[in-house]
């Protein structure tokens, strides 16, 4: 299964966001975008995704311009986990995850007993068991955004995209929330995603793809992209890239900001 973008120019009618992005996703790879705010994650995914249409060059899934599917057909393959959000409606957070088996349906279908079980297993696996009961809307924003992690891997497709999900969540449920994103790719699903931290692309990631002023800067591994110089460039401020020891002799690099006294 592979997810790519062409020459991609994207954004909203009447204002161009991001301009010649071309990068590519297969199943079991993780592929991190670092970037500001403002540089376009949110909107180059949502492209991906075929929910804003492309304003220039190509989204392929397996090889298929994605203009060419049908929506079901697009999220059979490929789910989406967007910024924690508040919802309007008390659904519970166990229905909010069963929704992710809406394009396994058919218009006027109801979830089976194995959809209800994927849900549950989702549930499980996100340590959300104790608030399967519970209404979305009145749990925290942090717990909301692992809901919608697990809404998504419900959903089993082959590909992933996560638009900064670690964003609203405390330390202990960021570390889990990587340790699921390596999972699943362990399991054979691609995994995109989006963040302001680079020491979790240096975590997780298979490669990282720096978008800076809605072009592509940097696309590679993480050790060959994350460095001093790239990350002053995209956010304007001095890091140093160093390494750490770590248990059995491997090291690991992290980014420490120099702060002026």
């Amino acid at each position: 299964m592979k997810l790519e973008a062409s020459h991609l120019d994207f954004g909203y009618r009447g204002h161009r966001v991001g301009s010649d992005v071309s990068l590519s996703l297969v199943s079991g790879e993780v592929l991190c975008l670092l970037g500001p705010n403002g540089s376009g994650k949110t909107t180059l995914f949502k492209t991906l995704l075929g929910l804003l249409p492309s304003q220039g060059g190509q989204v392929l899934v397996d090889g298929i311009d994605v203009r060419r599917k049908k929506r079901d057909e697009v999220a059979r393959f490929v789910s989406y986990v967007p910024q924690a959000h508040a919802a309007f409606f008390p659904f519970t957070v166990r229905e909010v995850v069963l929704m992710g088996r809406t394009a396994h349906l058919g218009v006027f279908s109801s979830p089976s007993r194995h959809d209800r079980e994927v849900a549950q297993a989702a549930i499980e696996r996100m340590r959300l068991g104790h608030l399967a009961g519970s209404i979305y809307t009145r749990i925290s924003g942090g717990e909301r955004q692992l809901a919608l992690i697990a809404r998504a891997l419900a959903q089993d497709g082959h590909i992933i995209v996560m638009d900064e999900p670690t964003a609203n969540l405390d330390f202990g449920n960021q570390v889990r929330v990587m340790e699921h994103i390596q999972a699943v790719a362990r399991a054979g699903m691609g995994v995109l995603l989006s963040t302001h931290d680079p020491d979790q692309a240096f975590l997780c990631a298979d490669r990282v793809a720096m978008l800076h002023e809605g072009r592509l800067a940097r696309l590679g591994a993480p050790d060959e992209v994350i460095t001093s110089e790239s990350l002053e460039q995209i956010y304007g401020v001095d890091v140093v890239v160093t390494r750490v020891p770590m248990d059995g002799g491997r090291q690991r690099a992290i980014c420490i900001p120099v702060v002026a006294d």
